[in-house]
């Protein structure tokens, strides 16, 4: 027995429950009495404590007779609004041909669409769950790896997930993500001795120290990239010696970089590299590396071709296999099984007056029932 959803409709729905991250409560109510009445079973847990939490994540599972087992992972929380909206950022509304408010398509629009393309598939078509969070906007600490330990407990491992992230450029279906750089940031603190601009003999400063080992770290060149991904790249996020006089020689000074960085490289082995250089100037340099994720791919192979076939089918467009963008939590769940991210465009995430075309979330649910139909076939 198959069921009848409108992808507008729970995306109004699920854009109607603010969500801020971290996100907890009434959004996943919504999602909840969506998926029961299609045979899920649907487990909800709260993890995490403040700032960082709490946080709110729900599994879902529908097992079907086919052995394959597909996931959907995504999120429901989404970035404050901002202001100047045109209207209610949380009060959805559809003007001409598009549907407004936050998370329409970071991506409450489209775990609509996929909720619409599972109803209308049978039940035993084939196992589906759904890994959805309430982290992902955020630190991303008390999310997606919060349940991939539920998932591992209960000897839950999908065979293959797509992530429903806002992946399309210029057109619903041109950009599928294959693989993400991995993040990490680092924050350097030199240490010296504060005194009189006058008597610099009694004084170490700090800053010219620093900006050595800024220039030394800004002539490395990490790699010229590779068939699928960009070169790496470090940049310099902030300086930071916080002297508001001008004739005290301060007593440390600080600065901040982020590595976005391919699969050529670890994120602990770029730490240490930063480490070693801003040692070799000063050794009592402090170091602080954190890893926001690791670079992966999943070669084209049998997930992509098939989401590229239901794309095509109802699109007539082949999509182009990309690795460009920032994170998202498929950093995390390619440790479980091939890990492809497709979505809806994303001209307008986190931006204000966001927006998705109606009729791109229509299609989108019949794309995501052919991802299904083949993935099961």
């Amino acid at each position: 027995m198959t069921h009848a959803i409108d992808p507008a409709d729970l995306a109004k729905a699920l854009i109607a429950a603010p969500s801020v991250t971290p996100a907890t409560g009434a959004v996943f109510d919504v999602l909840e009495a969506a998926l029961t009445p299609l045979g899920f079973t649907v487990e909800r847990f709260i993890d995490g404590i403040e700032p960082d939490g709490p946080v709110e994540n729900l599994l879902a599972v529908r097992t079907g007779k086919n052995r394959k087992h597909f996931g959907f992972a995504g999120h429901l929380d989404v970035v404050p609004p901002g202001v100047g909206w045109t209207g209610d950022a949380f009060a959805p509304e559809v003007r001409g041909d598009l549907l407004y408010g936050r998370g329409a398509v970071d991506m409450k629009g489209s775990i609509a669409a996929f909720v619409a393309a599972v109803a209308a598939m049978p039940a035993d078509a084939g196992t589906v769950s759904l890994i959805i969070t309430g982290d992902e906007e955020g630190p991303a600490i008390f999310g997606t790896r919060a349940l991939m330990e539920h998932m591992d407990a209960r000897g839950i491992r999908p065979d293959m997930i797509v992530v429903g992230e806002p992946t399309s450029v210029h057109r619903l279906g041109d950009m599928v993500k294959i693989g993400r750089r991995g993040s990490v940031n680092v924050w350097i603190d030199v240490p010296g001795t504060q005194g009189h601009v006058a008597y610099p003999h009694l004084a170490d400063n700090p800053i010219p120290k620093l900006v050595k080992i800024l220039a030394e770290i800004d002539s490395v060149s990490l790699d010229a990239g590779t068939d699928w991904f960009q070169p790496s790249n470090i940049e310099f996020t902030d300086i930071d010696v916080g002297n508001g006089a001008t004739n005290v020689i301060p007593a440390s000074a600080r600065a901040r970089l982020s590595i976005r960085f391919n699969d050529q490289h670890r994120g602990a082995d770029l730490v240490q590299m930063i480490e070693r250089i801003a040692q070799e100037v000063e050794p009592r340099a402090k170091i602080l590396g954190k890893i926001s994720g690791e670079a992966f791919l999943t070669p084209p192979g049998d997930l992509s071709g098939l989401v590229a076939a239901a794309i095509e089918a109802e699109t007539g467009v082949a999509p182009e296999m990309s690795t460009t963008g920032g994170t998202s939590d498929a950093r995390f769940l390619h440790a479980l099984c091939p890990v492809v991210e497709f979505g809806l465009t994303n001209a307008t995430m986190h931006k204000l007056d966001e927006a998705v075309a109606v009729a791109d979330l229509h299609t989108l649910a019949a794309i995501y029932r052919g991802i299904l139909t083949r993935a099961f076939a």
